[in-house]
């Protein structure tokens, strides 16, 4: 008896045990790659990420400016310009039966540059004068420069005439009791700052003087205020948005 030689069949291509048909679907899986999903960054490590290099870059930039300034300090040794109030002559200060205030001050400032490298340019000052928040006199001083180690005197005359005053005032019973009046002097102006060839904006500046106590004159007569123990604050008047510093 022969026997019967059967062919092999096609490499790839598998036989049941039992001589059935190929299964199609196990022939393609066998040769598909097997899929691995990708992990997915998620949205908060990418946030997390853009906060620290924003974080370190703003730690960079105020390490930078720090710096700057202090290198800026050290060649320069900068001042603010100082402000006395050298004299205050009352010639006019009296309140009318109608309550409407008449006065005329003679006011002298002696301004300062401390600074050997630094130049300040003021534009014209606003002078103001006032008791217990009363207005009792506005003037002017014109512009001016201030070199490097310079002292400057500025005079202007100050006065008002028509104010009103409110009975309840503390102002009207100094003046009817001929006590001392309380004085504040307030100057506003903007600056400008050379140094060498650079020059920056002008930045608004405001100067205080409080702690002026002066008699009002009878008659004719003239009261020079006493300033011996006048203190000048002086403050820049930076705006940011809303907000004035």
């Amino acid at each position: 008896m022969s026997e019967k030689i059967h062919p092999k069949p096609p490499t790839g291509i598998t036989t049941t045990a039992a001589g059935g048909n190929t299964n199609k679907a196990q022939i393609y899986n066998s040769t598909r790659p097997v899929y691995r999903p990708q992990p997915r960054r998620s949205r908060r490590s990418c946030c997390c990420s853009l906060c620290l290099w924003l974080t370190f870059t703003l730690l960079i930039l105020i390490i930078l400016a720090a710096v700057a300034g202090g290198v800026f300090y050290v060649l320069y040794r900068p001042h603010r310009p100082s402000f006395t109030v050298s004299s205050l002559q009352v010639s006019q200060f009296n309140l009318t039966s109608s309550n409407q205030l008449h006065t005329k001050f003679n006011f002298t400032v002696t301004a300062r540059n401390p600074n050997k490298k630094i130049e300040f340019d003021f534009n014209p000052v606003s002078v103001s004068i006032d008791s217990d928040r009363v207005d009792v006199g506005d003037g002017t001083i014109p512009a001016f420069v201030m070199p490097k180690k310079n002292t400057t005197k500025l005079r202007a005359i100050v006065s008002t005439t028509g104010q009103t005053v409110d009975n309840n005032s503390n102002l009207k019973s100094d003046l009817k009791n001929k006590k001392s009046i309380p004085l504040t002097i307030q100057l506003d102006t903007k600056v400008k700052v050379k140094i060498g060839s650079l020059k920056t904006k002008k930045v608004p500046i405001r100067v205080v003087c409080d702690g002026i106590r002066v008699t009002a004159p009878s008659g004719n007569a003239s009261t020079t205020a006493s300033t011996s123990g006048v203190k000048c604050k002086v403050d820049l008047r930076i705006k940011i948005w809303k907000w004035t510093i």
